[in-house]
């Protein structure tokens, strides 16, 4: 990664079907018309839904909020992601962990370099270590809560990475 390469970005769940593509679509809609930016996706830790569109509730907040051309199917991490992407941002510590033992087993694999840093997406959003509650199994109130996070979180990360990587402001 350097100046003159667009950042790229990927977004991490569990499932890939309520935050990360919650993340995606929230960062993507701040950041389409920015040239810094490259590809930007989201994943899963695991394959429980793979294929599978973002769940109704993440969509109905989005479309809320005036996000209404996103379309996702869940995918699982790859190893390769490791050194697609300038950057991998966990939602929450367990999904830190898991990548970070992911790129470990990918390095040791020999395959693809890593080259992307992994953390925390709540690093950014002015509390250190702040995650996203996984609001799956709970009423629409989460999810209206992640969002909120999400829009904190992508303005903290264009500000402190973004401006600071390329050394301009927007």
């Amino acid at each position: 990664m350097d100046a003159t390469s667009p950042i790229s970005v990927l977004f991490v769940c569990l499932g890939n079907i309520c935050r990360s593509p919650m993340a995606e679509a929230v960062f993507r809609s701040m950041a389409k018309k920015d040239a810094r930016i490259g590809f930007v996706d989201s994943a899963g830790t695991g394959a429980y839904h793979t294929g599978d569109s973002p769940d109704s509730r993440t969509m109905s907040i989005l479309e809320d909020n005036g996000i209404t051309d996103y379309e996702h199917g869940a995918r699982k991490i790859q190893m390769a992601d490791f050194g697609r992407f300038d950057y991998i941002l966990a939602m929450d510590r367990d999904n830190l962990r898991d990548l970070q033992r992911l790129r470990v087993r990918a390095a040791a694999k020999g395959g693809e370099q890593s080259t992307g840093k992994v953390m925390l997406f709540g690093d950014f959003g002015g509390k250190k270590g702040e995650e996203v509650g996984d609001p799956y199994y709970g009423a629409r109130d989460g999810f209206e809560i992640a969002y909120e996070q999400m829009v904190r979180f992508s303005k903290g990360f264009l500000k402190d990475v973004v401006e600071k990587v390329n050394g301009q402001k927007e």
